[in-house]
């Protein structure tokens, strides 16, 4: 059976509402519309807006409300921050800015910070060669100083979860280790979950934002994840896990024995 991808967000977050265990941990998240816009704006104070089907944070949109100004909007897209004394023409603005495509209104998630910078991670997880979901993989991803995500594609820099938690679980009174089996639960719970509405999925990336209270947020799931930004990480057996399971269900085609490079590194004639 080929590996399945799912490309809609929207499907992939009915999915995760669906589930008693984890709804409560989805950000509000809606059709786009002018009206809903506004509406979420006003119960949040901030909200992204993000293509349903898209990657590497690509054409996502940040939109807030300037607090004690009922008519005073600000909108982000890349570096580029603009404030507006109007909601029509925040939104006027912001439909000059969007693609031709359909999006989803997100309720912002206030994320953590180190040094002024948001961050939050990528958790891997794969259907181990036993048949069994498994997290295999953690990374923080901690955003360009000057955007809004925190993409590698878009400056995003790499980092050990780890690195980016320690002083936050430390004032908490909290381990990393601790978080790391929470983080690594959540993982296996929201795999379970998609890999029975959607057969044949084999790995899932979930962007994970964390709040101020520690909360975990399912922002978004990736069924075609990136795996090479774990060679960032300073431990490889990272990443040589999750290359070998990938392997296992088909993403990565198995070295042939006795070929020409198996025989360069065994000492073989060519």
């Amino acid at each position: 059976m080929p590996i399945r991808r799912i490309s809609s967000k929207w499907a992939k977050t009915e999915a995760l509402l669906a589930s008693p265990e984890l709804r409560g941990l989805v950000p509000d998240t809606r059709p786009f519309d002018k009206q809903t816009v506004r509406g979420m704006l006003d119960d949040y104070g901030m909200i992204y807006v993000k293509p349903v089907n898209g990657t590497f944070g690509q054409g996502v949109i940040r939109l807030g409300k300037t607090a004690g100004n009922d008519e005073g909007y600000t909108l982000q897209a890349g570096e580029k921050q603009q404030s507006f004394t109007s909601y029509e023409a925040m939104y006027d603005s912001l439909l000059k800015l969007k693609r031709p495509r359909t999006y989803l209104s997100q309720q912002g998630i206030e994320l953590l910070k180190q040094s002024g910078r948001r961050f939050d991670f990528r958790v891997m997880v794969q259907m181990s060669p036993a048949g069994r979901w498994e997290t295999t993989g953690i990374i923080g991803r901690l955003a360009h100083p000057r955007r809004i995500v925190t993409n590698y594609h878009a400056g995003g820099t790499p980092l050990p979860m780890e690195t980016l938690m320690k002083a936050h679980l430390e004032n908490a009174g909290r381990t990393s280790s601790g978080y790391r089996r929470q983080l690594s639960k959540l993982g296996v719970d929201v795999a379970s979950v998609l890999g029975k509405r959607f057969p044949g999925l084999k790995e899932i990336g979930i962007d994970v934002a964390v709040d101020t209270s520690l909360k975990p947020w399912i922002l978004e799931v990736n069924t075609m994840p990136d795996p090479f930004i774990f060679l960032r990480l300073p431990d490889r057996s990272v990443y040589r896990r999750i290359r070998r399971y990938a392997t296992a269900y088909g993403r990565f085609r198995r070295a042939k024995r006795g070929s020409s490079k198996s025989k360069r590194r065994s000492g073989g004639k060519r």
